[in-house]
């Protein structure tokens, strides 16, 4: 009896993930709307300046799965470069109500310990919004360490960053 159900409930969950990425022949969405923010939301785009995000709350991945379905989508895990870019990603973040929860970026230093990057276009970080403490590279009873960037609202001050472990499952942000 739940079979059915959940086959049905997961289709819905994945037209209502790739639909919305159907380009017109503009190359862009088709359904959009502008807020009393200036920012201009296409479902479930959302354009802050020159970039657009999707805010990846559907369901949890760890780094890697985050990762891979950006790409399968056109985008790549966000790169957050400035302060004005993280305060409107953390404001949306609020607006959905998941001011609580974790979002993967791109942000790691797997290339290099303690040298982080931006993954999603191999820049170094030139502004950062680390948590106090972070990053610490934590090592965790079976050896795992910390490698990838996420924001956290850890303490109750807003969306910092912290580095966690790659296999982590958490809500993700995309960018293009």
């Amino acid at each position: 009896m739940d079979f059915p159900f959940y086959l049905i409930s997961q289709l819905v969950v994945l037209l209502y993930i790739t639909l919305p990425f159907v380009q017109g022949e503009n190359g862009r969405c088709e359904r959009s709307i502008t807020n009393s923010n200036d920012v201009v939301q296409e479902w479930p785009m959302i354009r802050l300046g020159s970039k657009s995000y999707y805010i990846g709350h559907f369901f949890k991945a760890n780094w890697y799965k985050a990762s891979v379905f950006c790409r399968f989508h056109g985008m790549q895990l966000a790169s957050v470069e400035s302060r004005p870019e993280n305060e409107l990603l953390e404001k949306t973040v609020q607006e959905f109500g998941l001011g609580q929860e974790h979002f993967w970026t791109s942000g790691t230093d797997q290339g290099e310990e303690g040298i982080f990057t931006w993954f999603g276009n191999g820049r170094p970080l030139t502004f950062n919004n680390w948590n106090t403490g972070e990053p610490n590279n934590f090592r965790y009873e079976n050896g795992e360490e910390e490698h990838c960037l996420e924001l956290w609202n850890r303490d109750g001050k807003g969306l910092k960053w912290n580095d966690t472990p790659c296999s982590f499952e958490t809500y993700f942000i995309c960018e293009r």
